[in-house]
């Protein structure tokens, strides 16, 4: 007999029989001992309220209740909502467990004292910065990345993924490298490899305006391999800065004369502190506050 060819099934499913959603970024966590080293590197204490963002089928949101008082998962793909309440349906957990269904990015984030999570890598870098600026403070975040978004995080200065992000998360929170994570510990595999991150936030934080600061260091990182004094001399960019110091002088009832130019200004400001040959890919956190 000619043999029956089996018809391979959507390698998107799970055991659950549910398809998971490449627009959510769903990739189950189902290494039980990279779920284990997240669990311990986040040092959890009985009392402890953590913030579980994509929980998914719930591995990791388990072995979380085992530890802690209470876990908010939040969790926009209903499917998965109705697939980890039945999880914890009359189990001692079910209590301890409070799910928020919704886009995390568009909502207001609960308090928690920890963030333990395996996120969409879709959203890292918006969710970060939406967690560092939250308050009250929390004690830490252990969180799974895409490994060159993680790298990016603790690049240093005159590294080739020092960037942006790197200077603006390191500005606000001290960041560790905790594991290297292979594909093939999730269903469905993605594309790329990945790591697991420690941040903690810095408290107090720096007496810096973010908003301001987050301003300078789009300027300086759009061409970060240009000196500051060729990037800021763009017509583009000292248009905006001229607007925007206008309005600063009026705010602070100081007078701008006739005969005032924006970037004499700069070049003024830049030369004051030889800054003017400097590049943003070699400069540090201090270099940027002075």
């Amino acid at each position: 007999m000619p043999k029956v060819k089996k018809e391979k099934g959507p390698s998107d499913y799970g055991k659950q029989g549910i398809m998971f959603k490449k627009d959510f970024g769903q990739h189950i966590l189902k290494n039980p001992l990279i779920i284990q080293g997240m669990v311990e590197k986040s040092a959890l204490l009985p009392t402890d309220t953590v913030l579980e963002i994509g929980p998914g089928t719930g591995n990791l949101t388990v072995k979380l209740l085992e530890r802690v008082k209470t876990v908010v998962a939040c969790e926009i793909d209903v499917r998965l909502v109705a697939e980890l309440k039945k999880r914890v349906m009359n189990t001692p957990y079910q209590n301890k467990l409070q799910i928020r269904v919704g886009d995390v990015l568009k909502s207001e984030l609960p308090f928690f004292n920890v963030c333990v999570a395996n996120i969409p890598y879709q959203i890292s870098s918006p969710l970060v910065f939406k967690l560092l600026l939250h308050r009250p403070f929390f004690r830490c975040a252990v969180l799974m990345f895409q490994r060159e978004f993680a790298y990016r995080l603790v690049a240093k200065p005159g590294d080739k993924l020092y960037c942006r992000l790197s200077i603006n998360t390191q500005l606000l929170a001290r960041v560790d490298l905790i594991m290297k994570v292979g594909k093939n510990n999730f269903r469905p595999p993605p594309k790329v490899e990945s790591n697991v991150v420690r941040i903690e936030p810095r408290n107090p934080p720096p007496p810096i305006n973010f908003k301001e600061w987050d301003g300078l260091t789009r300027i300086a990182f759009s061409r970060k391999n240009k000196t500051l004094g060729a990037i800021f001399k763009q017509n583009a960019v000292a248009v905006t800065l001229e607007k925007n110091y206008r309005v600063y002088c009026s705010l602070k009832n100081q007078e701008i004369g006739d005969d005032f130019d924006i970037k004499q200004k700069l070049d003024d400001v830049l030369n004051k502190n030889d800054f003017c040959d400097k590049r943003a890919r070699k400069m540090d956190i201090d270099e940027f506050i002075e």
